[in-house]
């Protein structure tokens, strides 16, 4: 069964990985989804390129700097659309009429006030931009009980547990679930040492071995901060208390993740390692469609392996636990003092197992308090990558 009208899909990260495997989504299915709206940074000229693929009411691109060369470009390749740049652009676009469905797919905390203005319009939310719930998810929460709309989770390990619950996203007591378990692939740098990570570069760090992921997450992934994340958002989604949470570490990147029940029972959900599947799932949720994923071959597979994660070597794992029984701003410090962290190994000025460092020494001189308000947010948010520079500096 379709809907009579295709939903009118706003992207926000386009050009971004998400954003691609969203639109081939869309592309496949042209009777149920149309891309209204399709938000970049700055990579204009893969915009342009989306937009002449899909043919979008309204293209944006979040330097303003760049929107007169996107109007240009695509005037030169006969796309007519409206335009825009800017932060306020893209929340506008969020919450305006030219969308009912938004896909939050924009990297680190620029994403979080679109994702809370596409949740008070009442959107349906595709949530693949973790770092809105971790640093604001009280508020998120509360703006989606606000708007009415539906938000379904994206990322593969959340999108996992939410088809594992009866109905997505129910009372965890009221349906027996003893815990959810959340899969990790442990990374590039599964099974080393300290001493073997002390001088590792970028490129070992984002080359993962099962995902094709942007180099931001993949930083997070090698240092299991990632999985950190993830954990934080589980508790927000789901309402699952800290030590109802448990990591496994998966090598296969089969099986997404698990919920168990009282009864001991375990279910998992299992796929070849594709977002294309999360995000076909939750575009139709509750329907099922093609993804353009392959059969997953269990004959063909290695064997599944499970271990638990190494949390002296892989500290973010470790200090994401921390911030979430902290409470409070404590999770925006988190992420906050990781993506400075993060942006100062990629440019070569900060050594890998520093990142655990730094964001230990900025939860440490930040204790936590109440998450108030967004502005409040934003203003812990940037003192806490104050802090971090602070000490990047002092270490270099």
């Amino acid at each position: 069964m379709t809907t009579a009208m295709p939903r009118r899909v706003a992207v926000l990260g386009a050009t971004g990985s998400i954003g691609g495997s969203t639109l081939d989504v869309i592309a496949r299915h042209p009777e149920r989804f149309r891309a209204s709206v399709l938000v970049a940074n700055r990579n204009v000229e893969a915009l342009v390129a989306a937009c002449v693929a899909h043919r979008p009411k309204l293209a944006i691109v979040a330097d303003p700097a760049m929107e007169g060369a996107l109007a240009r470009q695509l005037a030169n390749a006969g796309v007519r659309c409206e335009v825009a740049s800017g932060d306020d652009a893209i929340t506008a676009a969020a919450a305006g009429p030219l969308c009912d469905t938004v896909v939050a797919a924009i990297v680190g905390a620029a994403g979080l006030e679109s994702t809370l203005a596409a949740a008070r319009a009442g959107k349906r939310l595709l949530l693949a931009n973790k770092e809105s719930i971790v640093m604001a998810g009280p508020l998120l929460l509360a703006a989606l009980r606000e708007g009415g709309g539906e938000l379904v989770p994206v990322d593969s390990e959340h999108n996992a547990i939410f088809q594992c619950l009866p109905g997505g996203r129910p009372d965890l007591d009221a349906h027996g679930v003893r815990r959810l378990i959340l899969t990790a692939s442990g990374g590039p740098f599964r099974g080393k040492g300290r001493a073997e990570l002390a001088s590792v570069t970028p490129d070992q760090a984002c080359k993962h071995p099962n995902w094709v992921m942007g180099r931001k997450i993949s930083v997070d992934s090698a240092t299991l901060m990632n999985k950190g994340l993830e954990v934080i958002e589980a508790h927000h989604l789901f309402g699952a208390a800290p030590d109802r949470i448990e990591v496994v570490v998966h090598p296969q990147s089969m099986i997404h993740s698990m919920v168990e029940y009282a009864d001991g029972s375990v279910l998992a959900q299992l796929g070849n390692p594709d977002m294309r599947t999360a995000i076909a799932h939750a575009l139709a949720w509750p329907e099922r469609i093609e993804a353009g994923v392959a059969p997953l071959d269990l004959a063909a597979c290695a064997p599944l392996a499970f271990e638990k994660p190494d949390l002296e070597t892989f500290r973010c794992l470790a200090l994401a636990f921390a911030a979430l029984r902290e409470g409070g701003d404590a999770p925006a410090i988190l992420n906050a003092a990781n993506e400075v962290a993060v942006e100062a190994f990629l440019a070569g000025a900060l050594p890998f197992l520093s990142i655990a460092d730094l964001v230990e020494g900025v939860l440490a001189e930040l204790p936590a308090q109440p998450v108030v308000d967004v502005q409040a947010l934003r203003e812990r948010d940037a003192q806490a990558r104050s802090v971090a520079r602070r000490k990047l500096r002092t270490a270099c």
